[in-house]
């Protein structure tokens, strides 16, 4: 790292306590190496191996930050009046990106160019779109949004689907959209987010004893 060999979201990182999180891309120059930072199903973090073209860009889920769920309105310090509004979203990483789309709400995902830090994609917050778990009991998990339960006063529920068919339910701030339908704007660790019970894990390790 002392060398300027490590890369964070594009830029170069010394310290060695800086804080990486969700959706990070670290970059290696010297050995050629990209990496993005995701959870698996069993809540821990992941180096995920990725492509150089992959690493140009990553998710990042607008936050909840006003009452209104909507872009927050920021006011230009240069001008005067009404003229001087410009609209902005604040993303889960701490980003503040101006003139953003008007179509983009709160708890939206965002494609951002790591180059320019200008969003390039835009993925909604629905009922078919495909999504990962960050938070809770089932952390790391990925799959399609079935329902969204809303409770006024209380947490809203979404419920989701994984490939292997199963249901599972979690709060609304838990759901990190990366995908539409079946088709991932990210390539997923190992597992794809498919939760294991106990007797498929014990199948699988003894499956790659038997290989062994």
């Amino acid at each position: 790292m002392m060398r300027r060999q490590v890369l964070v979201d594009g830029k170069v990182r010394t310290d060695l306590q800086f804080p990486a999180g969700f959706q990070d891309v670290i970059s290696i120059p010297k050995t050629d190496e990209q990496f993005r930072l995701l959870f698996d199903v069993k809540g821990r973090f992941v180096l995920h191996r990725i492509t150089k073209e992959e690493a140009s860009y990553k998710l990042c889920r607008v936050s909840q930050f006003d009452k209104a769920k909507k872009a927050s309105i920021g006011r230009n310090p240069f001008h005067v009046g009404q003229s001087g509004v410009i609209p902005y979203i604040v993303t889960h990483d701490g980003r503040t990106i101006r003139f953003a789309d008007p179509n983009i709400k709160v708890n939206d995902t965002v494609k951002v160019d790591i180059a320019t830090g200008k969003v390039i994609g835009h993925l909604k917050f629905d009922v078919g779109q495909l999504a990962m778990i960050t938070r809770g009991a089932n952390i790391g998990r990925v799959g399609a949004i079935v329902s969204i339960e809303h409770h006024p006063g209380s947490f809203d529920i979404v419920h989701v689907r994984d490939r292997k068919n199963n249901v599972f339910a979690t709060r609304l701030q838990n759901v990190f959209v990366i995908g539409e339908s079946n088709k991932p704007f990210i390539s997923l660790p190992k597992g794809k987010g498919v939760k294991l019970d106990i007797l498929e894990e014990r199948e699988l390790k003894e499956k790659k004893q038997v290989e062994a």
